[in-house]
């Protein structure tokens, strides 16, 4: 799941590079698009892609921070960074109204008529607005997420609770060596 979520925060960030590039060129200096259409079009896609990109985190995103958070917490507080607890519930909330937004666009789809697929506007146009809903949360994942990777390099860094403490190591005034326990 690690690797699912690293391959989505590169790719959004394509996503994203891409999307700002094409604003742009096609956009005054006022910030208003040339073709509103077009840029409405490109914005769908955007939308699109970045949703496409985060289906294989999706489904085990509730266990990458269940994971997070256990990690978290059996962290020394030095190797805390301040800001991980923040991320965490930025990326909860965004995964609860994702899932909420989901269960709707499902609600949509199936109230939709029965020859409504892809490709049949009535289709397209729910999906395209379920999208559009969802980018912002999707784009707190893009933001946030490293969070969760961060977090578990530091846990994969930290000494284990479950070690016993290091030798220490003295020198008595005879100049021999001993080793104390501590």
């Amino acid at each position: 799941m690690l690797r699912h979520l690293d391959a989505f925060i590169r790719d959004s960030k394509k996503i994203l590079d891409a999307w700002d590039a094409y604003s742009d060129e096609h956009t005054g200096l006022d910030g208003w698009p040339y073709d509103d259409h077009a840029y409405g079009l490109r914005q769908s896609q955007r939308d699109a892609e970045t949703a496409a990109a985060f289906e294989t985190v999706h489904g085990g995103a509730r266990h990458l921070l269940a994971t997070a958070e256990t990690q978290l917490a059996q962290l020394p507080s030095h190797a805390v960074q301040s800001r991980w607890v923040w991320q965490l519930g930025v990326l909860q909330d965004a995964l609860d109204r994702l899932d909420v937004l989901h269960e709707e666009w499902r609600q949509t789809r199936d109230s939709l008529a029965v020859d409504a697929c892809p490709g049949i506007p009535a289709y397209d146009d729910a999906l395209a607005e379920y999208h559009a809903e969802a980018w912002s949360y999707l784009d707190d994942w893009a933001s946030h997420g490293q969070g969760v990777l961060d977090i578990n390099t530091a846990a994969r860094h930290a000494p284990s609770t479950l070690a016993p403490p290091p030798a220490a190591t003295t020198v008595r005034a005879s100049g021999r060596a001993s080793t104390v326990r501590r």
